[in-house]
């Protein structure tokens, strides 16, 4: 069991961690496609303490977190920061020449549903599985794929 900030615990608990997880394997063995979720407390904040937009901030996260080096180019990023009630799903470049931004819109609205309805879990499991489906399409698992990215959900 990984050691998480206190106000990670405010939305999920360590089984909702655990089901997240699990559900990024599940989606993974179906697509050569990698998904990660990261969490964070709340947006980094600009000069005059106006916060920095959250698809500005996943897409940097993107990178920080060495998701554009897979081979195929073909990460997806679910992103929440969990204060400011923002959240940004970002596709790496081989996959989003192929899905494009309605489809991350689609998951997105979903996600800001279930969330509003008080189902933190629900929103990252449902997200993570409607992925999976949608990138097994574009990218199915083949012989030989390797987990390239981590299925834990990551927090800053």
């Amino acid at each position: 069991m990984a050691k998480r900030p206190r106000w990670t615990r405010r939305l999920l608990g360590e089984p909702d961690f655990d089901a997240i997880g699990a559900a990024i394997k599940a989606a993974e063995t179906r697509t050569s496609a990698e998904i990660r979720v990261h969490l964070e407390r709340r947006l980094p904040r600009r000069f005059f303490g106006k916060p920095v937009d959250a698809l500005e901030r996943a897409r940097r996260l993107f990178a920080r977190l060495g998701m554009h080096r897979t081979v195929e180019r073909h990460g997806v990023l679910l992103y929440l920061a969990i204060e400011d009630r923002k959240l940004a799903v970002v596709g790496d470049v081989g996959i989003h020449g192929r899905v494009g931004d309605r489809h991350w819109h689609r998951v997105r609205d979903r996600m800001i549903e279930r969330l509003r309805a008080g189902a933190p879990r629900e929103a990252l499991v449902g997200a993570i599985e409607e992925l999976g489906r949608e990138l097994a399409t574009h990218y199915p698992r083949r012989p030989g794929d390797t987990n390239e990215l981590g299925d834990e959900v990551s927090v800053s």
